[in-house]
């Protein structure tokens, strides 16, 4: 009965004349978000007929950039709190809106073959690992959560000259599964997207939580339905989406 009256109320607050018209909404997405966001879409056009969802995905950082520039967004989801933090600083958010959804393990991966043998992040060092992957730090998150990893493992001046940058976590996910890279750093969500291209070879330590935020911009002509699109990423039918593609619930 509990369960009942909650759904009755939710669908309440979702409902206004607004989205009785119907309305579009731009949602900008970390790259790592694409195929937990793509369902999510799906689910909730279905429980919002009135709302349509148009989905672009990025690193976190070129998104912030677009949005900047005046790319019209209207609710914005970061692989990190750091880059929300610059949206907010920026008044690019409503501070308000902002809800962390979602957490993510940083994992360092290899072909399926494993050809270097790499067993733990410290193998990194082997002669025969030449070219390792990683996101960008300047525009990547993957690619921070990875730097501080081995910064503070004092493996990062050592390995820079292996560094092969990719502008996306799934950029760096494509060279490993092609062969291209020894090794690479990506989100746990992703090395289940490689399916049997890569393995996963260690679980990277030392480095803040990967830690998802969303929020509505600031700037937003669809209010009303970029907030629905927010509170059902959060909610438990939200929730069970993400966990599908390998997300653990925010803490």
């Amino acid at each position: 009965m509990r369960k009942t009256i909650l759904s009755f109320l939710f669908a309440t607050i979702l409902f206004t004349p607004a989205m009785a018209q119907g309305a579009e909404i731009i949602v900008s997405a970390a790259a790592s978000l694409t195929n937990a966001f793509t369902e999510m879409k799906t689910a909730f056009e279905r429980a919002h007929p009135a709302i349509a969802v148009v989905t672009n995905f990025a690193a976190s950082t070129p998104l912030l950039k677009q949005m900047e520039e005046g790319a019209p967004v209207d609710v914005f989801a970061s692989a990190d709190q750091i880059t929300m933090d610059q949206a907010a600083e920026k008044t690019l958010i409503d501070p308000a809106s902002r809800v962390n959804f979602a957490l993510n393990s940083l994992v360092l991966i290899t072909p399926s073959d494993n050809p270097a043998n790499i067993a733990a992040v410290s193998d990194l060092n082997k002669k025969e690992v030449q070219r390792i992957t990683i996101g960008n730090p300047d525009s990547v998150p993957a690619g921070r959560y990875a730097r501080e990893a081995l910064t503070n493992a004092k493996l990062w001046d050592g390995l820079f000259g292996k560094f092969v940058f990719g502008d996306s976590v799934r950029q760096c996910l494509d060279y490993v599964s092609r062969g291209e890279v020894q090794a690479g750093f990506v989100y746990n969500t992703d090395a289940l997207q490689g399916g049997g291209k890569v393995k996963v070879a260690a679980v990277a330590e030392g480095h803040s939580p990967v830690s998802y935020p969303i929020a509505v911009t600031k700037h937003t002509k669809n209010p009303d339905a970029a907030a629905a699109f927010v509170r059902f990423v959060a909610s438990p039918e939200g929730r069970t989406v993400l966990a599908k593609y390998g997300f653990s619930p925010a803490q």
